[in-house]
């Protein structure tokens, strides 16, 4: 069958999309049952091209104590260490008191890009001369945002090469917000068109840095210790594998990725946009132009603090937040009912998914405990089924070396020796 298939294809309805899919790509009846098991009419709606829903498993982080309270998060991924390493990181945390995370203030910056300028700086005068007509336009672009107590706050501008941009700073309350920034934008723009100036683009900016949420812990000593260390051994590890992340950035973005981990499943399971977070979170990182560790590690006097911070432009309304009876649940389990407490949530995770790396890294090694947690995939993949998963596993950690190939055979061990 020719590619002649894709032609139109969003015009079909889904059960059509999945028949023409089938078909073309020889998916058979298996295949053709998955789309079809896995598929919503609610969803059709959400994207084009919609065939079926792509799963990820979900657990919970447990025992995270943030500004007293103990939340249970709901993480989605399919990384088999990711949730058991920050419950681990939690627990520890929670036995000396649990993550700091002040409330912060929240807006998103909307930029409206000038070009073609002959004089910039006449520009820049201009529209600082204009500023609160702007800051109208903008809100009356959205009055129910200001109603609520929210909408454009105020206005920076920036001479950035040829360019100038006025970056709208707005606080979207609740929402995640991309809309009506982009929307208050698009306002501003539009108005300075008739004044003459050359736009260039107006949209919303996912650099949130005037959303950043920070959070802090403590730990004593004596709860970092582990087999052949102690506690004050790991801690300096810890210290200098921080300090290496703020000098080198291959180990920054190593780092970097580990405390996305956390965060970007438990965005995910929230309804909020990882990739918006993700986007943000790396610029912040380079912001002075060496890319660096989000988190930092040190020792005082009380024991080991580790402090993160990054921006965190999350909403509890709109969006996609809440339109599955799946994200709906997960509030009702994380209990989490605002912007700014899953934003605080948010940080103390990822702070607590460093500190595991971090302490793994400082002493048996990622691989040991990672592994183990590896092998249940691997068991799986080899077509182990779940009461076989248990007893392979087993047999993989005595194993000096583990492939496919080794699983399959161990695997095949015990099925005959079950049939014996």
């Amino acid at each position: 069958m020719s590619d002649n298939w894709q032609h139109g294809f969003y015009k079909h309805g889904l059960s059509e999309r999945q028949e023409l899919l089938a078909q073309a790509r020889q998916l058979g009846p298996v295949g053709m049952a998955e789309l079809q098991a896995n598929a919503t009419d609610q969803h059709d709606q959400f994207i084009e091209n919609y065939v079926t829903d792509y799963r990820l498993p979900e657990g919970l982080a447990l025992n995270l104590v943030v500004n007293g309270k103990n939340y249970t998060v709901p993480m989605a991924t399919e990384e088999p260490s990711v949730v058991a390493a920050v419950s681990n990181g939690a627990q520890r945390v929670a036995k000396c008191g649990g993550f700091e995370a002040p409330v912060n203030s929240r807006c998103l910056v909307g930029q409206v890009v000038l070009d073609k300028l002959e004089n910039p700086d006449r520009a820049v005068t201009d529209l600082l001369m204009h500023k609160a007509e702007l800051l109208q336009i903008a809100n009356a672009a959205h009055p129910s945002m200001q109603k609520r107590g929210g909408g454009a706050k105020d206005l920076r501008i920036r001479q950035v090469g040829g360019f100038v941009s006025i970056d709208l700073l707005i606080d979207v309350q609740q929402a995640m917000g991309a809309n009506t920034v982009n929307t208050m934008a698009e306002a501003v723009a539009e108005s300075l068109r008739q004044s003459g100036y050359d736009v260039l683009v107006a949209v919303l900016s996912n650099l949130a840095d005037q959303s950043l949420q920070t959070a802090t812990c403590t730990l004593s000593l004596n709860t970092l210790a582990a087999p052949g260390f102690t506690g004050r051994e790991v801690a300096e590890r810890i210290v200098k594998l921080s300090e290496l992340a703020q000098v080198d950035p291959y180990r920054a973005a190593t780092h970097n990725k580990g405390i996305m981990n956390g965060i970007d499943a438990a965005v995910i399971a929230s309804g909020n946009d990882w990739r918006a977070i993700e986007s943000g979170a790396h610029a912040y990182a380079a912001r002075d132009g060496h890319y660096r560790g989000l988190a930092k590690w040190e020792l005082t006097t009380k024991g080991l603090r580790g402090e993160l911070t990054l921006p965190l432009p999350v909403g509890v309304v709109g969006g996609s937040i809440k339109l599955t009876p799946q994200s709906k649940l997960n509030y009702q389990i994380s209990g989490i009912s605002r912007a700014e407490e899953l934003a605080m949530v948010l940080a103390s995770l990822g702070l607590a998914q460093n500190l595991a790396a971090l302490r793994a890294l400082a002493t048996s090694g990622i691989q040991a405990g990672h592994m183990k947690l590896q092998y249940r995939s691997l068991a799986l993949s080899v077509g182990a089924e779940p009461s076989e998963v248990a007893p392979l596993v087993a047999k993989l950690t005595q194993q000096k070396r583990v492939d496919a190939a080794v699983a399959a055979q161990l695997l095949k061990e015990i099925q005959n020796e079950r049939k014996d």
